[in-house]
């Protein structure tokens, strides 16, 4: 199995060319990692007003900690300007919506700019933000790796034969093996448009180093040495560090 591309970061790697209409035939997603506090410390502090929009900035208005409000704006400053490279759009002037939820059919499914061949999604965690760009429905999540007690608490929430996997390790292995599992499952889920309301348990994705695939749907994981090399707090995480994983349709 070729390993995936290392993802390119936001800030540091130049902007995407644009796509010219059509996601390149047979071209593997793109991931870009961000640094939230390395990019809020870069950025000119008029940004976000001249290009997040009403709702984005109200949003951000309404994070009672500043490390939220931080993570969201970076998140959504760094979406516009990887779309607007993509799409040779002013990043101000990208147009988002949504899709229709397949569950219930309202307008809060997978996030898209409409009537372009583009799709993607992002995710972020402590310091990092994850964004994966294809040609095809694509869903990602980035986690802090989350120490053994937690993963204890919340484990019964898996596919009954990812808990017995875990039941099968080590305490200490289970973290790692955790985290693996679940950055796999909720991009699996966002990449449905679904997100947690549909059951974490219904769907087998497995624990091991090797992701399993859910029907059409192929999961892909982001090794966690690109992850630690773009996070400014990488030192800070206890040695536990982050997952990640993408999700594709076909």
């Amino acid at each position: 199995m070729t390993p995936p591309s290392a993802p390119r970061v936001v800030g540091r790697d130049p902007l995407p060319a644009a796509v010219a209409g059509a996601w390149p035939r047979e071209a593997a997603p793109d991931t870009w990692l961000l640094s939230v506090s390395r990019y809020i410390s870069a950025m000119d502090q008029d940004r976000p007003g001249k290009i997040l929009d009403a709702d984005e900035r109200e949003r951000a208005a309404r994070f009672v900690r500043t490390e939220d409000r931080h993570r969201y704006t970076a998140a959504h400053l760094g979406l516009r300007e990887l779309l607007g490279g993509y799409l040779d759009l002013d990043p101000a002037t990208v147009p988002f919506t949504r899709e229709a939820c397949p569950g219930c059919g309202g307008p809060h499914g997978r996030p898209a700019v409409a009537g372009t061949p583009l799709h993607f999604n992002l995710s972020h965690a402590g310091d990092l933000v994850l964004f994966a760009f294809a040609g095809a429905p694509i869903g990602a999540d980035v986690e802090r790796v989350q120490p053994a007690s937690v993963v204890a608490q919340v484990a019964g929430s898996l596919h009954p034969a990812e808990r017995a996997e875990l039941e099968s390790l080590a305490e200490a292995d289970r973290p790692a093996a955790f985290a693996r599992c679940w950055t796999r499952k909720e991009a699996y889920l966002k990449g449905l448009g679904t997100g947690l309301s549909q059951d974490p348990a219904l769907d087998y994705v497995g624990t091991g180093e090797r992701p399993v695939p859910v029907g059409p749907w192929t999961l892909t994981d982001i090794p966690g040495e690109h992850l630690a090399a773009a996070a400014a707090d990488a030192a800070d995480t206890g040695g536990t560090g982050y997952a990640a994983a993408y999700a594709l349709l076909g």
